[in-house]
C-alpha cells in the first residue's frame, strides 16, 4: 500500500500527509501528475475519491479555523435534507461556511464565504470534526433565505428527520428579528408539518393554501373496500378528496401504474375523488388547472352554508322583536 493509498479516499492536509511519508515535493508531483487533486486551499485528496459535498466539509474541517461553520444548503445536506438543485448533484456547488463572532468570511477556493451571528447552541460538530450549524437552525435559515417551495419542503423535512415541532421552530423567530426573510419563516412555520414524506408533497401543500383552499391534512390513513389500509396525501378525509403527487422515482414502472390504477379505483369506488398531480403540474399553466378543479370539488361536496346566521329558536322562544311585536 502507498502511502496515498493509506487515506483511503479521505481528504489530508500537508501536514498529515508529512507524517505518512510525502513530503512537500512529492505532494506537488502526486497533483502534478493527476494521483491528487485539491479540495480546498490546502487540503488534498487521491484523485480517484468521488467530489461530493460531504468530501468538501470533511476538508473544510480540517482547514476552516474555529470560527469557521458550515451552514445553509450545505449543513442541511450534512443533516440529510437534500435541498440541492438537481444539476448540483452532477456540478458539486462551493461549500457554504459562515464566519461567527465578528471574524472575517472565508475567501478559501471552493468556499462560499460569509458572516453570521451564531449562538453556541446553534453550532454542532459531527464525526470527523466538521463544525455545522446545528438542525433547527439550519431549518430556519434556509426558510429565510430560500423561496417559499424550497422553505416549506425543508421546514418539513427536517420535522419529519430531525423531530422538530411547530413550538422549536417559533422559539427561534426572536433570533431572527430584523433579519431578512424572517417574514418568511413566520408565515410558514404554522404552515409546516412533520407528516409529509416528500418535497414535492410538501410544494403541492403550499400550493393550495397559497390558492387561497382549505389547507389539507398531509396524511391520513384510511380502510378501503377491496383495498385495505391505505395512506392518502394531501387529503380532506370529511370530503373524501385527496391531491397525490407521482414522483418518478416510485411512480414510472408498469408495477407501480397497475398498482396506483388498482389502488385508486377501490378509492374512487368507495366515493374518493383523487387528483394525480406529476412533474409537468407544477408549471404555472397546469397548476392553474388542477387548482380549480381541487376548488370545484370541494365546493361541491362542502355542506351549503346560508349566507346570513341563523339562530336557533324553540316554538315557546319567539324573538325579541317578535315578542315586541305582539305588545
Amino acid at each position: 500500500m502507498t502511502a496515498l493509498e493509506s487515506f483511503d479516499g479521505r481528504p489530508f492536509t500537508a501536514s498529515m500527509a508529512r507524517d505518512a511519508g510525502i513530503d512537500r515535493n512529492r505532494l506537488h508531483l502526486l497533483v502534478k501528475s493527476g494521483r491528487a487533486r485539491r479540495v480546498v486551499y490546502g487540503v488534498y485528496v487521491a484523485a480517484s475519491t468521488p467530489d461530493s459535498l460531504d468530501l468538501r466539509a470533511h476538508a473544510a474541517g480540517l482547514a476552516l479555523p474555529a470560527h469557521a461553520v458550515v451552514a445553509d444548503r450545505c449543513a442541511a445536506w450534512l443533516h440529510d435534507v437534500d435541498i440541492l438543485d438537481f444539476e448540483e448533484h452532477d456540478v458539486i456547488p462551493e461549500l457554504d461556511a459562515v464566519s461567527r463572532g465578528g471574524k472575517g468570511r472565508s475567501t478559501r477556493k471552493g468556499v462560499f464565504g460569509g458572516k453570521r451571528d451564531l449562538a453556541g447552541s446553534e453550532v454542532m460538530t459531527l464525526p470527523g470534526g466538521v463544525r455545522v450549524t446545528t438542525p433547527l437552525r439550519t431549518a430556519c435559515d434556509v426558510a429565510c433565505l430560500f423561496g417559499r417551495y424550497r422553505a416549506i419542503a425543508t421546514l418539513d423535512e427536517f420535522r419529519r428527520k430531525h423531530r422538530i415541532s411547530q413550538l422549536d421552530l417559533a422559539l427561534m423567530l426572536p433570533r431572527f428579528r430584523g433579519r431578512r426573510g424572517v417574514i418568511q419563516l413566520r408565515e410558514l412555520i404554522p404552515l409546516s408539518t412533520d407528516r409529509a414524506d416528500s418535497q414535492a408533497e410538501s410544494w403541492v401543500r403550499l400550493m393550495i393554501h397559497d390558492e387561497g383552499l382549505p389547507m389539507p391534512e398531509a396524511q391520513v390513513d384510511v380502510v378501503v373496500p377491496g383495498w385495505g389500509a391505505a395512506r392518502m396525501e394531501n387529503a380532506y378525509p370529511h370530503l373524501r378528496i385527496a391531491v397525490e403527487y407521482d414522483g418518478e422515482k416510485d411512480h414510472t414502472s408498469e408495477r407501480d401504474r397497475d398498482r396506483d390504477e388498482t389502488r385508486r379505483a377501490a378509492l374512487e369506488a368507495a366515493g374518493w375523488i383523487i387528483f394525480v398531480v406529476r412533474k409537468g403540474d407544477l408549471k404555472a399553466a397546469r397548476r392553474a388547472i388542477w387548482l380549480a378543479q381541487l376548488a370545484q370539488a370541494i365546493t361541491e361536496r362542502s355542506p351549503g352554508r346560508p349566507s346570513k346566521r341563523i339562530y336557533s329558536r324553540g316554538p315557546d322562544q319567539p324573538s325579541y322583536r317578535w315578542r315586541r311585536r305582539q305588545d
